[in-house]
């Protein structure tokens, strides 16, 4: 385990599950634009589908706790201000369907 702690510069079992944690959110944010390269090729033209905003919002929530622990307010900034638009976004496409339902 030494070996994983050096290769991640972390300096106690804590500080590695965080940046565990950390590697998994960028996963989970980069996961969505696979889900929207996928879902256009699909189609055939470019399109957005529903997963890449849970993606979005899932990694967006993950990497904003993930910059909260670091406490780099940079990053902090640029992923508290995603996390709005993800969950407008979901907010806007489950109103058009109750409307349209």
């Amino acid at each position: 385990m030494d070996w994983l702690m050096d290769m991640l510069h972390a300096d106690s079992v804590l500080e590695l599950w965080w940046v565990l944690f950390g590697l998994l959110a960028q996963l989970m944010f980069t996961g969505r634009f696979l889900v929207q390269w996928i879902a256009s090729e699909r189609k055939g033209e470019s399109v957005v589908p529903l997963a890449f905003w849970y993606f979005s919002l899932a990694g967006g929530v993950m990497l904003f706790s993930y910059a909260v622990y670091r406490k780099d307010p940079v990053f902090i900034l640029g992923q508290s201000l995603g996390v709005l638009i993800y969950s407008r976004n979901l907010w806007l496409i489950y109103a058009k369907r109750r409307r349209e339902a």
